[in-house]
Formats: structure tokens, sequence, C-alpha cells
């Protein structure tokens, strides 16, 4: 089969390398890829959103499977328009995208259907929204309502903090359009998990637990980013709650989307608050999660590819996954500054060297290759993933590589993982 997979970071690396692994792939195009990427596939000069060339592209080539790595594209259309050209693409339709694409949507099919979630209400209107605000107390959640990379959500300690929320949001546009309406919420008390779901449409196969790391910086303090590592397990996730989750969170929701005319095919990844209450929906994703993909895909045993095809083709009933019973630990290397401004092109060394850590597979985020050097070109830049037979020893082998990696313009959180070896 000819292979393209769409995107350019650490969760499309992850993505090729275990497509690669595949008897049934014979040649991989992603598009655009990155530096670790070209050394597995063909890297096409075309960007993830741009949906009439990408369709071009898989159709000059005979592409047999397209694989949508990031979100925008996918909120955009490219399934639809690629499934129309009668190319097989694993990712949702538009109308199914909307989970992520819009988290009003999201909200009100939780509150139509009896999905557990946070009390919210939705402003377009800066006033209205600070009124509600001042009602509500804090702390309390400001999201936007669209797409903002990761950036758009506020977990607000203060009053004072969560009304400029809303006017970097509704007044300063920081978000564009993404940002025109926000979504606040009540802020739920509990421990954050993440279930992601191979879907069909009708059916659905949940991987592993994972626990990803949003705030910058040690101690999860600093301000919220895109994910700075994950690991899986997460030990929250006991049997009994995972089964809990799949029955009044996943199972619902897929049901409500069937129901509502957007069936629901691709990855469909729950991010969760633990409460004393039970488990309660943050946000849905429409595609993997990242860093959560990497420290998953490294325990996967079986085959990827036919997973993700018989989602697409509504085969998932009689399907299942094998998988290492090795924990896994993902530490993201990011720009110095991110998430806010950072600097493009310092270069990294020693990549090797630390690549050869027993254990370890380094999935690239944010890199190119300039006159023979990798340098970086993201604000996450590099995904250092490791497997062991515990938890400590998963993270000792990822920190032991960070550490070889030759790239003072980097950071990285030092406690990934503190959870779960707390407990």
């Amino acid at each position: 089969m000819r292979i393209l997979v769409v995107g350019s970071g650490g969760r499309e690396h992850a993505l090729v390398w275990a497509i690669a692994a595949s008897p049934l792939a014979d040649r991989i195009y992603c598009a655009p890829g990155n530096a670790g990427i070209a050394e597995m596939a063909t890297c096409v000069p075309i960007g993830s959103e741009d949906i009439d060339a990408l369709v071009r592209f898989a159709r000059d080539e005979s592409i047999d499977f397209v694989v949508v790595g990031p979100e925008a594209p996918l909120v955009a259309g490219l399934a639809d328009r690629l499934e129309a050209a009668g190319i097989k693409t694993f990712g949702p339709s538009r109308k199914a995208a909307a989970l992520e694409g819009s988290k009003g949507f999201t909200k009100d099919l939780c509150a139509r259907y009896g999905i557990p979630t946070a009390a919210y209400r939705r402003f377009a209107d800066a006033a209205a929204a600070k009124a509600y605000i001042r009602e509500r107390g804090a702390p309390i959640v400001v999201k936007a309502d669209g797409l903002a990379a990761g950036k758009g959500v506020v977990v607000a300690r203060t009053l004072a903090e969560a009304e400029a929320a809303v006017d970097e949001a509704l007044v300063a546009h920081r978000f564009g359009a993404a940002g025109s309406e926000v979504v606040i919420e009540d802020f739920l008390e509990g421990e954050e998990a993440s279930i992601l779901a191979l879907v069909d449409g009708e059916n659905f196969l949940t991987l592993p637990s994972a626990q990803d790391h949003k705030p910058a910086f040690d101690g999860d303090r600093g301000p919220n980013t895109g994910g700075m590592g994950a690991y899986s397990p997460a030990p929250v996730v006991t049997p009994a709650l995972e089964a809990a989750i799949k029955e009044t969170i996943l199972a619902p929701t897929i049901a409500a989307m069937a129901a509502e005319g957007r069936p629901f095919k691709g990855v469909l990844y729950a991010g969760l608050m633990i409460t004393a209450a039970g488990p309660q929906l943050i946000e849905f994703n429409v595609r993997f999660g990242d860093p959560e993909c990497q420290a998953l895909l490294v325990r996967l045993k079986s085959d990827l590819l036919p997973a993700l095809m018989a989602a697409r083709d509504g085969q998932l009933k009689f399907f299942d996954l094998r998988w290492h019973d090795e924990p896994s630990l993902c530490v993201v290397m990011a720009s110095r500054g991110y998430p806010g401004a950072y600097r493009k092109g310092s270069e990294i060394r020693n990549l090797a060297a630390a690549a050869n850590v027993e254990g370890v597979t380094i999935f690239h985020a944010g890199t190119a290759q300039e006159d023979g050097r990798i340098v970086a070109t993201g604000g996450r830049v590099l995904n250092v993933t490791a497997r062991g037979k515990t938890l400590a020893e998963a993270q000792g082998r990822a920190y032991r590589a960070v550490d070889l990696i030759d790239w003072p313009e980097g950071f990285c959180r030092r406690d990934i993982g503190w959870r779960a070896l707390q407990r």
C-alpha cells in the first residue's frame, strides 16, 4: 500500500514510525513532515491545511490510504474531500470534527445527551461573560470556542485572571475567529487522565490510558501548553474507572454523534477529570493526542495500519490490539520561551547518542535539516520517549537521553510522571 500521513509534528513521526513497521506499507509519504520523519518516509512540501494540494497529490501518486494527524485539516474538511475523490482516509468528517472544532458544540451535545461534564455557559459578549464569572466565582475555566493550538484555555485562579482571559479572546481577538465566542465552565477538582478510542461510526476500541502534563514548568506551574510530556498507563484509571468512562462518556457520545447525523470515524480522545463524583469530560479531541500518541505507540505490539483501516471501514467490532505490559514515558523538549515567543534555527546535536540509550525512541516534533545539521523550527521540538520494566525505569531512561542531547536553546520539565511515581 501507498500511505500518506498528513502533519509535521511528533504525533505524525510516531504514526509514520508505527506504520513503517507494517508489512502492508510499501511506500510512505508525509506532508509536510520533518527532519526525523524524512529518515523513514518521503517528505513532500505541502502544508497540512493545503487541502487542494493534498487531494491532488494523493490522486496523482495513487495513494491507497491517508492518515490525517492534526485537527485543523480535519475541522476544515480534509477527510471529506479525500473520500469524495475516492481516497480512503483515517479521520473524521468535518461535521464529526466539530467535537474538537467547537467547544460550545461539544458542551451542548453533552447537555442534550446527559454526558457528565462541568456546568457551563457560552458567550460572545465580554460584559455578559464577566457578569457570569462574578456570579460563579473563582477558580473558573475560560476557553476559546475554536481551535487555538492548545493555547486557548485559561484555568483562572482569580476573578481578575478570568476577566483578563475573556478580554484576550473577545476584545483583543488574540485567537482570531476561534475566540469569537468563549465557553466558561466550572472548575473541576481531581486528577486528569486521557483515554483514546478508535471509532468506526458505531463500535469503538479503547487504547491504554495515558496522562498528559499541560503546564510548561515543573510542579504544574506556568502557562498551559500543547503538552510537555505524557506517560502510559495512568494508574488513576483503574479497570472499574475505565469501564465507567466507556459507559458514561465514550459510548453515549458515539451514539449521540450518529443520532445527530454526524457519525464519528477516526480516533476520539477524551480528556477527563477524575473527580470524587466520577469521570467528567474536560474536552474531546478528534485525533491522536500529542504527546500521548508517542507514549502509546511505543507500547503497541500489533500492526497499527489494519486497525486504522478497520476504523475507516466500519470493521472494529471484532478487532483487538495487543500491547506491551511495560509502561512508557515521553518527555517533550521545547524551545526556550515556549508557549510564548521563541527563536527558531538553533542547532541540536548528539541525537544519535541519545537514541542509543536502552529503550529510548526519539520522535521529532519541530525540526528541519539544514546543511546536514538538525535545527529547531517549532515550539515543541523533540519527544524523548522510553519504555521500561517500571515507570521509574522508563523515566530514568528518558532523562538519560535528554541529558545527552546538546541543545542549549531547549528546555523540558524534569518531573514527567510525578503523579504515578508518587503513588
